[in-house]
């Protein structure tokens, strides 16, 4: 997918196959809430349900609704930011290079990207322990 992201820069990231289904579900719904076909949408991706375009306000909105009705408990201090931090902190704790990440998140120094993760202080990821980890499964 193409899109600009913060700072006017042209930035491209690749759907997962969930997404790009829901974003096509997204989009033949409003295709047929307008009576055209999906070739025929123009304006911007994603709207509000009165048609404008879904600006940062109420992309917060929807965030703390949805986690409202979600049943989280911490539903009024989420953010759009909150789901930046989440998504740094899981891709690392799966694996995922801190350079894969930072470019992911579209940021130009990896300092900045390292601030989101939440959990690099995890015994499980530090190179001491994992190194002594490694070496006791070999013995065992």
């Amino acid at each position: 997918m193409r899109f600009v992201g913060k700072g006017g820069r042209a930035r491209r990231r690749a759907l997962t196959p969930g997404t790009a289904y829901a974003v096509d579900a997204y989009l033949a719904e409003r295709a047929a809430v307008q009576r055209v076909p999906v070739a025929e949408l123009t304006g911007p991706l994603l709207v509000t349900a009165s048609g404008a375009r879904l600006d940062r306000h109420s992309v917060f909105r929807l965030v703390r609704r949805l986690a409202r009705v979600a049943g989280i408990a911490a539903w009024a201090r989420l953010s759009p930011h909150s789901l930046r931090h989440a998504f740094a902190t899981t891709a690392r704790s799966e694996g995922v290079p801190l350079e894969d990440v930072q470019d992911a998140m579209g940021h130009a120094d990896p300092r900045t990207t390292r601030r989101y993760d939440r959990d690099r202080h995890n015994l499980d990821r530090d190179p001491a322990y994992a190194i002594w980890a490694a070496r006791a499964r070999r013995r065992g």
